[in-house]
Protein backbone atom coordinates (compact mmCIF):
# COMPACT_ATOMS: atom_id res chain seq x y z
CA UNK A 1 0.00 0.00 0.00
CA UNK A 2 1.51 3.07 -1.25
CA UNK A 3 0.62 6.67 -2.66
CA UNK A 4 1.19 8.51 -5.56
CA UNK A 5 0.94 12.47 -5.74
CA UNK A 6 2.77 15.40 -7.59
CA UNK A 7 1.61 18.88 -9.38
CA UNK A 8 2.04 19.62 -13.26
CA UNK A 9 2.35 23.23 -13.07
CA UNK A 10 3.05 23.72 -16.34
CA UNK A 11 1.12 27.72 -16.63
CA UNK A 12 4.09 28.38 -13.50
CA UNK A 13 1.20 29.69 -11.62
CA UNK A 14 3.13 29.17 -8.38
CA UNK A 15 6.44 30.59 -6.95
CA UNK A 16 9.22 27.80 -5.93
CA UNK A 17 7.94 28.24 -2.39
CA UNK A 18 4.09 27.89 -2.98
CA UNK A 19 4.87 24.58 -4.94
CA UNK A 20 7.52 23.13 -2.47
CA UNK A 21 4.08 24.16 0.41
CA UNK A 22 1.77 22.27 -1.66
CA UNK A 23 4.05 19.15 -2.24
CA UNK A 24 4.61 19.59 1.82
CA UNK A 25 0.47 19.65 2.31
CA UNK A 26 -0.02 16.68 -0.44
CA UNK A 27 2.87 14.29 0.97
CA UNK A 28 1.86 14.33 4.59
CA UNK A 29 -1.79 13.60 3.42
CA UNK A 30 -0.36 10.40 1.79
CA UNK A 31 0.86 9.08 4.81
CA UNK A 32 -2.50 7.16 5.35
CA UNK A 33 -1.02 4.81 2.66
CA UNK A 34 2.39 5.32 3.54
CA UNK A 35 5.35 6.34 6.12
CA UNK A 36 7.90 4.14 5.33
CA UNK A 37 9.89 6.64 2.74
CA UNK A 38 8.90 9.41 0.34
CA UNK A 39 10.80 10.71 -2.37
CA UNK A 40 10.03 13.15 -5.35
CA UNK A 41 11.41 13.28 -9.14
CA UNK A 42 11.37 16.61 -10.63
CA UNK A 43 13.80 18.61 -13.37
CA UNK A 44 15.71 21.48 -12.20
CA UNK A 45 18.51 22.82 -14.62
CA UNK A 46 18.41 20.48 -16.94
CA UNK A 47 18.22 17.31 -15.35
CA UNK A 48 16.11 15.06 -13.72
CA UNK A 49 17.15 14.45 -10.37
CA UNK A 50 15.52 12.52 -7.31
CA UNK A 51 15.44 13.53 -3.67
CA UNK A 52 13.86 10.33 -1.68
CA UNK A 53 14.68 9.14 2.29
CA UNK A 54 13.49 6.37 4.10
CA UNK A 55 10.95 8.80 6.63
CA UNK A 56 7.62 9.47 6.81
CA UNK A 57 6.69 12.58 4.98
CA UNK A 58 6.06 15.20 7.68
CA UNK A 59 10.17 14.88 7.87
CA UNK A 60 11.02 15.45 4.64
CA UNK A 61 12.20 18.44 3.60
CA UNK A 62 11.79 19.26 0.10
CA UNK A 63 13.54 22.01 -1.78
CA UNK A 64 13.03 22.92 -5.33
CA UNK A 65 14.77 25.35 -7.76
CA UNK A 66 12.66 28.02 -10.05
CA UNK A 67 12.60 25.99 -13.23
CA UNK A 68 10.93 22.69 -11.17
CA UNK A 69 7.73 23.20 -11.81
CA UNK A 70 6.21 19.30 -12.27
CA UNK A 71 6.86 17.12 -9.45
CA UNK A 72 6.47 13.55 -9.02
CA UNK A 73 6.07 11.97 -5.39
CA UNK A 74 5.59 8.68 -3.45
CA UNK A 75 4.87 7.69 0.00
CA UNK A 76 5.72 4.34 0.93
CA UNK A 77 4.37 1.52 2.85
CA UNK A 78 7.13 -1.11 2.43
CA UNK A 79 5.81 -4.78 1.10
CA UNK A 80 9.28 -6.09 -0.71
CA UNK A 81 12.34 -4.19 -0.54
CA UNK A 82 13.95 -2.94 3.21
CA UNK A 83 13.38 0.41 3.19
CA UNK A 84 16.53 1.78 4.89
CA UNK A 85 18.45 0.68 1.88
CA UNK A 86 17.34 3.99 0.09
CA UNK A 87 17.56 2.62 -3.47
CA UNK A 88 14.60 0.03 -3.07
CA UNK A 89 12.62 3.37 -2.28
CA UNK A 90 10.68 5.22 -4.68
CA UNK A 91 10.48 6.74 -7.11
CA UNK A 92 13.36 5.02 -9.39
CA UNK A 93 15.96 6.15 -12.20
CA UNK A 94 15.54 4.75 -15.17
CA UNK A 95 17.27 5.06 -18.96
CA UNK A 96 15.32 3.98 -21.97
CA UNK A 97 17.35 4.60 -25.10
CA UNK A 98 18.39 8.14 -24.67
CA UNK A 99 15.63 8.76 -22.68
CA UNK A 100 16.25 9.25 -18.97
CA UNK A 101 13.25 8.67 -16.88
CA UNK A 102 11.78 8.59 -13.05
CA UNK A 103 9.08 5.75 -12.39
CA UNK A 104 7.14 5.20 -8.99
CA UNK A 105 4.31 2.99 -8.60
CA UNK A 106 1.37 2.51 -6.01
CA UNK A 107 0.59 -1.77 -5.82
CA UNK A 108 2.07 -5.31 -5.65
CA UNK A 109 3.54 -6.98 -8.56
CA UNK A 110 3.91 -10.78 -8.33
CA UNK A 111 5.52 -11.98 -11.43
CA UNK A 112 8.61 -9.62 -11.12
CA UNK A 113 10.74 -12.53 -10.69
CA UNK A 114 9.18 -14.66 -13.56
CA UNK A 115 9.67 -11.78 -16.39
CA UNK A 116 13.64 -11.32 -15.32
CA UNK A 117 14.02 -14.77 -16.38
CA UNK A 118 11.54 -14.94 -19.61
CA UNK A 119 12.93 -11.84 -20.69
CA UNK A 120 16.39 -12.19 -19.43
CA UNK A 121 16.55 -8.98 -17.36
CA UNK A 122 20.20 -9.14 -15.26
CA UNK A 123 19.77 -9.14 -10.88
CA UNK A 124 19.34 -5.90 -9.41
CA UNK A 125 20.75 -4.67 -6.39
CA UNK A 126 17.01 -3.07 -6.10
CA UNK A 127 14.61 -5.69 -4.35
CA UNK A 128 11.27 -3.92 -5.05
CA UNK A 129 8.98 -5.75 -6.92
CA UNK A 130 8.01 -2.76 -8.60
CA UNK A 131 11.73 -1.57 -10.29
CA UNK A 132 10.30 -4.85 -12.76
CA UNK A 133 8.63 -1.72 -14.67
CA UNK A 134 11.62 0.28 -15.08
CA UNK A 135 14.04 -3.08 -16.02
CA UNK A 136 11.07 -3.58 -18.95
CA UNK A 137 11.21 0.01 -20.36
CA UNK A 138 14.82 0.01 -20.66
CA UNK A 139 14.92 -3.29 -21.98
CA UNK A 140 12.34 -1.88 -24.86
CA UNK A 141 14.72 1.15 -25.55
CA UNK A 142 12.38 3.61 -25.83
CA UNK A 143 10.09 5.82 -23.26
CA UNK A 144 6.55 5.74 -25.51
CA UNK A 145 2.87 5.26 -25.24
CA UNK A 146 3.48 1.95 -27.04
CA UNK A 147 6.75 0.41 -24.84
CA UNK A 148 4.44 1.66 -21.83
CA UNK A 149 1.35 -0.04 -22.90
CA UNK A 150 3.67 -3.17 -23.79
CA UNK A 151 5.26 -2.72 -20.06
CA UNK A 152 1.98 -2.42 -18.44
CA UNK A 153 0.36 -5.63 -20.69
CA UNK A 154 3.51 -7.66 -18.87
CA UNK A 155 3.05 -7.21 -15.36
CA UNK A 156 0.60 -8.80 -13.08
CA UNK A 157 -0.73 -7.57 -10.12
CA UNK A 158 -2.14 -4.03 -8.93
CA UNK A 159 -0.65 -0.84 -10.42
CA UNK A 160 -0.86 2.71 -11.86
CA UNK A 161 2.70 3.72 -12.29
CA UNK A 162 3.43 7.26 -12.58
CA UNK A 163 6.66 8.69 -14.74
CA UNK A 164 8.45 11.85 -15.36
CA UNK A 165 10.97 12.64 -18.12
CA UNK A 166 13.77 14.58 -18.55
CA UNK A 167 11.64 16.80 -20.91
CA UNK A 168 8.98 17.42 -18.04
CA UNK A 169 6.40 15.17 -19.78
CA UNK A 170 4.75 12.87 -17.40
CA UNK A 171 2.69 9.57 -18.02
CA UNK A 172 -0.04 7.80 -15.62
CA UNK A 173 -0.30 3.83 -16.34
CA UNK A 174 -3.77 2.89 -14.73
CA UNK A 175 -4.11 -0.33 -13.59
CA UNK A 176 -6.76 -1.11 -10.93
CA UNK A 177 -5.48 0.88 -8.35
CA UNK A 178 -7.29 4.52 -7.92
CA UNK A 179 -6.07 7.33 -9.30
CA UNK A 180 -7.63 10.90 -8.78
CA UNK A 181 -6.05 13.89 -11.15
CA UNK A 182 -7.41 17.54 -11.30
CA UNK A 183 -6.92 20.01 -14.03
CA UNK A 184 -7.40 23.72 -12.89
CA UNK A 185 -8.37 26.06 -15.50
CA UNK A 186 -5.18 28.43 -13.86
CA UNK A 187 -3.20 26.42 -15.53
CA UNK A 188 -2.06 23.26 -13.26
CA UNK A 189 -2.73 19.78 -12.70
CA UNK A 190 -2.53 17.79 -8.78
CA UNK A 191 -2.70 14.09 -8.48
CA UNK A 192 -3.01 11.82 -5.54
CA UNK A 193 -4.08 8.12 -4.68
CA UNK A 194 -7.46 9.12 -3.62
CA UNK A 195 -10.17 11.43 -4.46
CA UNK A 196 -10.21 12.10 0.00
CA UNK A 197 -6.50 12.83 0.15
CA UNK A 198 -6.59 14.93 -2.75
CA UNK A 199 -9.46 16.79 -1.74
CA UNK A 200 -7.79 17.03 2.51
CA UNK A 201 -4.98 18.25 0.82
CA UNK A 202 -7.03 20.94 -1.25
CA UNK A 203 -9.04 22.12 1.68
CA UNK A 204 -5.84 22.48 3.42
CA UNK A 205 -4.04 24.72 0.67
CA UNK A 206 -7.48 26.95 -0.10
CA UNK A 207 -6.91 25.60 -3.42
CA UNK A 208 -10.52 23.80 -3.65
CA UNK A 209 -12.49 26.77 -4.07
CA UNK A 210 -10.76 27.48 -7.60
CA UNK A 211 -12.76 26.03 -10.46
CA UNK A 212 -11.27 22.43 -11.95
CA UNK A 213 -12.25 19.57 -13.57
CA UNK A 214 -11.76 15.71 -13.18
CA UNK A 215 -9.56 13.78 -14.98
CA UNK A 216 -11.30 10.31 -15.47
CA UNK A 217 -8.88 7.46 -15.98
CA UNK A 218 -9.93 3.82 -16.29
CA UNK A 219 -8.06 0.62 -15.69
CA UNK A 220 -6.56 -0.02 -18.67
CA UNK A 221 -6.06 4.00 -19.38
CA UNK A 222 -2.20 5.51 -20.65
CA UNK A 223 -2.11 9.12 -19.81
CA UNK A 224 0.77 11.45 -21.13
CA UNK A 225 0.20 15.43 -19.93
CA UNK A 226 3.25 17.02 -21.79
CA UNK A 227 4.92 20.06 -20.99
CA UNK A 228 2.87 22.25 -22.34
CA UNK A 229 -0.11 20.60 -19.87
CA UNK A 230 -1.65 18.60 -23.19
CA UNK A 231 -2.93 15.52 -22.66
CA UNK A 232 -3.69 12.72 -24.65
CA UNK A 233 -5.02 8.99 -24.06
CA UNK A 234 -3.75 5.51 -25.12
CA UNK A 235 -4.59 2.30 -23.91
CA UNK A 236 -3.18 -1.35 -22.91
CA UNK A 237 -4.43 -4.70 -22.10
CA UNK A 238 -4.79 -5.01 -18.56
CA UNK A 239 -3.97 -8.54 -17.06
CA UNK A 240 -3.90 -7.77 -13.56
CA UNK A 241 -4.27 -10.99 -11.61
CA UNK A 242 -5.63 -13.18 -14.60
CA UNK A 243 -2.98 -15.77 -13.85
CA UNK A 244 -2.63 -15.72 -10.41
CA UNK A 245 -4.59 -19.11 -8.39
CA UNK A 246 -7.77 -17.37 -6.88
CA UNK A 247 -7.87 -18.97 -3.04
CA UNK A 248 -11.02 -16.96 -2.23
CA UNK A 249 -13.16 -16.72 -5.56
CA UNK A 250 -13.32 -12.89 -5.16
CA UNK A 251 -12.60 -10.64 -8.30
CA UNK A 252 -9.60 -8.40 -9.27
CA UNK A 253 -9.31 -6.28 -6.18
CA UNK A 254 -10.68 -9.13 -3.80
CA UNK A 255 -7.57 -11.70 -4.65
CA UNK A 256 -5.11 -13.15 -2.29
CA UNK A 257 -2.58 -10.03 -3.07
CA UNK A 258 -5.05 -8.07 -2.39
CA UNK A 259 -6.10 -8.91 0.47
CA UNK A 260 -2.83 -9.36 2.19
CA UNK A 261 -1.67 -5.85 1.05
CA UNK A 262 -5.06 -4.57 2.50
CA UNK A 263 -4.60 -6.15 5.81
CA UNK A 264 -0.81 -5.09 5.50
CA UNK A 265 -2.01 -1.29 5.55
CA UNK A 266 -5.04 -2.07 7.90
CA UNK A 267 -2.73 -2.84 10.95
CA UNK A 268 -0.18 0.23 9.50
CA UNK A 269 -3.38 1.93 10.70
CA UNK A 270 -4.59 0.45 13.33
CA UNK A 271 -7.71 -0.92 12.18
CA UNK A 272 -9.05 -4.12 13.84
CA UNK A 273 -8.64 -6.79 11.44
CA UNK A 274 -12.42 -7.89 12.45
CA UNK A 275 -13.49 -4.60 10.61
CA UNK A 276 -12.16 -5.77 7.38
CA UNK A 277 -13.19 -9.37 7.46
CA UNK A 278 -17.05 -8.50 8.38
CA UNK A 279 -16.69 -5.43 5.71
CA UNK A 280 -15.56 -7.99 2.91
CA UNK A 281 -17.98 -10.33 4.02
CA UNK A 282 -20.64 -7.83 3.80
CA UNK A 283 -19.80 -7.13 0.42
CA UNK A 284 -17.23 -3.90 0.05
CA UNK A 285 -14.43 -4.41 -2.33
CA UNK A 286 -10.72 -4.23 -0.99
CA UNK A 287 -10.62 -0.85 -2.66
CA UNK A 288 -13.54 0.50 -0.56
CA UNK A 289 -12.38 -0.43 2.63
CA UNK A 290 -8.73 1.34 1.33
CA UNK A 291 -10.43 4.58 0.88
CA UNK A 292 -12.43 3.85 3.91
CA UNK A 293 -9.34 3.90 6.01
CA UNK A 294 -8.18 7.43 4.44
CA UNK A 295 -10.79 8.96 6.19
CA UNK A 296 -11.47 9.51 9.97
CA UNK A 297 -13.26 7.52 11.67
CA UNK A 298 -15.26 6.29 8.09
CA UNK A 299 -14.56 2.65 9.06
CA UNK A 300 -16.13 2.77 12.15
CA UNK A 301 -19.05 4.13 10.56
CA UNK A 302 -19.11 1.43 7.82
CA UNK A 303 -19.35 -1.30 10.69
CA UNK A 304 -21.85 0.51 12.64
CA UNK A 305 -24.28 0.55 9.51
CA UNK A 306 -23.25 -3.07 8.81
CA UNK A 307 -23.89 -4.52 12.30
CA UNK A 308 -26.79 -2.19 12.93
CA UNK A 309 -28.69 -4.12 9.48
CA UNK A 310 -28.03 -7.31 10.82
CA UNK A 311 -29.36 -6.53 13.80
CA UNK A 312 -32.32 -5.23 12.28
CA UNK A 313 -32.71 -8.04 9.56
CA UNK A 314 -31.19 -10.79 11.28
CA UNK A 315 -28.69 -11.91 8.92
CA UNK A 316 -27.44 -10.68 5.49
Amino acid sequence: MCAVFGLIDYEKVFSTKQREQILRVLSKECEVRGTDATGFAFNSRNELKIFKRPAPAHKMHLHLSEDSNIILGHTRMATQGYKQKNFNNHPFFGDAGDERFALAHNGVIYNDEKLRKELEIPPSNIETDSYIAVQILEKLGELSEKSLAEMAGKVSGSFVFTLLDRHNNSYFVKGDNPLALYHFKAGFYIYASTNSILNQALNALGLGKFPYEEVHSNCGDILKIDNQGRLTRSRFQYNGYSHYPYAFGYNTFNDRIGLIRLNQYAERCGVDAFYIDLLLEYGYTVEEIEDLICVPNAIEMAVEEVLYEFDYCGEW
